[in-house]
């Protein structure tokens, strides 16, 4: 018999056909749905728009400087050295960048080694088995661009509560720190005011002793006397409170000896504030930890939707086989194997539970939009509401300074008065204590501007920024940006 050998001819190549295969392959791999698009809803500029005098605009990420106080400098700068929360939040934020960096290492080639040891269902025989698996997963249908999603929103999210944590931490030292100071200044004032108030009581003994002054004007001054000793507890307990608290925020068991020392309040000075509404979603964290949350929604939609489609990947193992023992005349080990090939799993029938997971993370991806666009109106308000609080203090410290000067004038007329013997000595007492309970509403007037300029930076996101050993970001440029 004679045979005719068979050639099988090499087919021309495509060149159309392999640019459609090339950007169907593409397309897989990156076929997750597009990231939302943000569109925050700011007004153009602020309603109360204020300034100061004159100054250079206040930097956001220092703004406490405002009020020229070392000791306070100091202060902050040990708080964001040692604050807990800090360091927890700087912690959590390396422990996100560890995972971070192997986030997409599960769609990179993979190698195992692994020992078995196997008996025939006849009991003849058992083996040893030693092997080499390797699988690449090659991550289609969105699930690498899901994966890096998801990775990328957990960095971002850790970077915005650092953030967040710092931003707190000095709008609360700095608060603790006026509260402290005002209440070491309203104890010397009601101190003053306490000895008057004695001074006034012994007067009236005098007078009651010399029948110019019935009993009851003894006893009025006893209590006057009473009452204003007892008001004394207030910042005496004031002060310890905003001590301990302060040590606390610096990561200490006890205050400093030197705070305890009375000390005068720090004065706010000149300032402008120089943002827009729509800076703070540039600046407040609380806004860059919502956009973080729409990424991971985002990556998550993209996993439940490619887990509705096959898993494609390549898969090769090299396994070696020898007997243990075995009861045969003759041994067939040892043996070895190579496999390769294409690995696929198709989802066929689940009774719709991806399905159902597919749209549970879509609503959960619009309600983190929603999230989104309610933490930029809360930012608004609370921005805002402080500027409205800035004016009012700044009013109600004019008017309480026109106040305190007012009845300084009159303590030295009266005083005047005294000396030339026109004036009871009654007389000088009563316009000292009007003049000091001024002086006590003008301190409290002043502490009250002050913390209302501490909540407007702690609302616009006033901080130092993370240092490059706590955020550790990479140089290179983002590619996850939420569309705003």
């Amino acid at each position: 018999m004679h045979t005719v050998p068979l050639r099988l001819s090499k087919p021309t190549p495509n060149p159309l056909r392999t640019c459609l295969l090339g950007a169907m392959l593409c397309g897989l791999a990156a076929c997750a749905a597009p990231l939302p698009k943000l569109a925050p809803s700011v007004p153009a500029q602020w309603q109360h728009a204020i300034a100061s005098d004159p100054a250079k605009p206040s930097d956001l990420h220092g703004w406490w400087h405002a009020f020229a106080d070392p000791e306070l400098d100091t202060v902050v700068d040990r708080a964001l050295a040692n604050n807990l929360d800090v360091a927890q939040a700087v912690e959590r934020l390396r422990a996100v960048r560890a995972l971070h960096s192997t986030a997409q290492a599960h769609y990179l080639p993979s190698l195992r080694a692994s020992t078995n040891d196997v008996v025939e269902p006849s009991a003849n025989a058992s083996y040893l088995l030693v092997g080499f698996d390797a699988n690449w997963e090659l991550g289609l249908f969105g699930r690498a661009e899901g994966t890096r999603r998801e990775a990328r929103g957990a960095l971002d999210a850790g970077i915005a509560d650092l953030r967040i944590a710092r931003v707190s931490l000095v709008a609360e030292v700095v608060r603790e720190w006026i509260e402290l100071r005002t209440a070491q200044q309203q104890e010397q004032l009601l101190s003053r005011i306490n000895q008057s108030r004695e001074h006034e009581w012994q007067q009236q003994q005098v007078r009651q002793h010399l029948h110019l002054v019935a009993s009851s004007a003894v006893d009025q001054a006893q209590a006057a006397l009473a009452q204003s000793t007892a008001a004394l507890a207030a910042p005496r307990q004031a002060v310890t409170a905003s001590a301990q608290r302060l040590a606390m925020l610096l990561g200490q068991n006890q205050p400093d000896a030197a705070w305890l020392q009375p000390g005068t309040p720090p004065e706010l000075g000149a300032w402008k504030l120089d943002s827009t509404p729509a800076d703070l979603v540039r600046t407040r964290p609380e806004i860059a930890r919502a956009e973080a949350d729409v990424l991971q929604a985002a990556g998550a939609l993209a996993l439940a939707h490619a887990d509705m489609f096959p898993t494609i990947g390549l898969g090769g193992s090299i396994d070696w086989s020898t007997d243990i023992d075995n009861n045969r005349k003759y041994a067939t080990t040892p043996n070895s194997i190579v496999s390769l090939g294409p690995e696929l799993n198709i989802p066929l029938f689940d009774w719709g539970i991806r399905l159902a997971a597919k749209h549970a993370k879509d609503h959960e991806l619009k309600a983190s939009v929603l999230a989104y666009r309610q933490a930029v109106l809360q930012g608004v308000t609370e921005v805002e509401t402080a500027l409205g609080g800035v004016q009012q203090q700044q009013q109600r410290e004019q008017h309480s300074l026109l106040a305190w000067q007012a009845l300084q004038r009159v303590d030295q007329s009266v005083q005047t008065r005294v000396s030339l013997q026109l004036g009871s000595p009654l007389e000088r007492v009563e316009s000292r204590i009007a003049a000091d309970q001024a002086a006590l509403e003008l301190a409290d007037a002043r502490a009250g501007h002050s913390l209302a300029y501490v909540a407007l930076f702690k609302a616009l996101g006033g901080a130092p920024l993370p240092t490059a050993a706590e955020v550790d970001t990479p140089p290179a440029a983002r590619s996850d940006q939420v569309q705003r």
